[in-house]
């Protein structure tokens, strides 16, 4: 049991909760916020894939023209293939928690156990929601600079037959289909690698640096401030420290989702021609955007169900 000076628990572990009201509740405010923050992720892999700043000048200009071009439909392409993530996030939340709960029992530091079992999670929620990934980064970008006269022309790497009038789901079984025809099962963890490698240190930095910036701002805060609003804060910085260190490696993953390539070490040595060494903040705003929005309402959504969801003998010991 992790406490502050013996007065309220500072992190409710999973032998704490009961199970049947923490797994609905957490499915339900995981897509709660997918909803919310989707056209940032949209936004995001649209930034990434561009040639230099050939479509979009920025993220507030791609958004603009997205919507201008598209309307509230094109801010949620692939939105549909994408919310599977929510089954990922169960297998997820249940391998950290779970790799937690073990590491807890053999004495392990809070920051160990937080490293540990947040790069464990990462790397069982990727294996499930890859191939969805790749089918919803296809959609996002189909079609991509079409509207704006782009100079490489409309982004379609599977020579998909398409227009506005087509409906998400004929689009999404399209892309699926070639994906197979071309590639086979293979085609569908296409960029695997680079996703571990992108995501399962995101996931475990996330995680600890979460831990750690919260041990360190209940330092200075004086008793009265919300516990729950200092793991929100905790959480978005985190959130601002992972994205950074990681997001050259998170543009090489959309690159070899997206546009095919044959290799991690073409995509760089592309990436590299095209911007040199732009190529660290190659859409890093809306990615700092989206982590930090995305961090902040996670852990608003998951500290409250933690909250909602312990056992009536720990609720004396939890601070809101």
């Amino acid at each position: 049991m992790d406490t502050s000076s013996g007065a309220f628990i500072k992190t409710i572990e999973w032998d704490m909760m009961d199970k049947k009201k923490f797994f609905p509740l957490s499915m339900l405010s995981s897509f709660s916020v997918r909803c919310a923050l989707y056209p940032l992720t949209v936004i995001k892999t649209q930034l990434q894939v561009q040639y230099k700043n050939d479509i979009y000048k920025g993220m507030i200009d791609a958004g603009i023209k997205i919507y201008k071009n598209e309307g509230f439909p094109g801010l949620y392409r692939g939105f549909w293939i994408s919310s599977v993530q929510i089954v990922s996030g169960v297998f997820y939340i249940s391998t950290y928690e779970g790799v937690r709960h073990i590491l807890n029992q053999h004495g392990a530091s809070q920051r160990t156990k937080s490293l540990v079992a947040g790069g464990c999670a990462s790397l069982v929620g990727q294996t499930i929601i890859v191939p969805f990934d790749v089918i919803s980064q296809h959609a996002m970008v189909l079609g991509m600079g079409a509207a704006v006269g782009a100079k490489g022309g409309s982004l379609n790497p599977l020579g998909i037959n398409f227009d506005k009038q087509s409906s998400r789901i004929r689009i999404t079984v399209d892309i699926a289909r070639e994906i197979m025809r071309r590639d086979g099962f293979k085609g569908f963890y296409r960029g695997y690698t680079a996703s571990l490698m992108a995501y399962v240190p995101n996931s475990a930095m996330w995680w600890a640096f979460y831990h750690l910036y919260q041990d360190e701002i209940l330092k200075v805060c004086p008793p009265w401030v919300s516990h729950l609003l200092v793991q929100c804060v905790a959480g978005s910085l985190g959130g601002f420290t992972t994205t950074i260190i990681t997001n050259p490696l998170d543009i090489v993953r959309a690159r070899l989702q997206v546009q095919r390539l044959d290799s991690m070490q073409i995509a760089f040595r592309e990436l590299w021609h095209e911007e040199h060494f732009h190529m660290f903040f190659k859409g890093l705003t809306a990615r700092l955007v989206q982590s930090a929005a995305f961090s902040f309402s996670i852990i608003l959504g998951y500290e409250t169900i933690k909250r909602v969801s312990v056992n009536e003998q720990y609720k004396h010991l939890i601070k809101w």
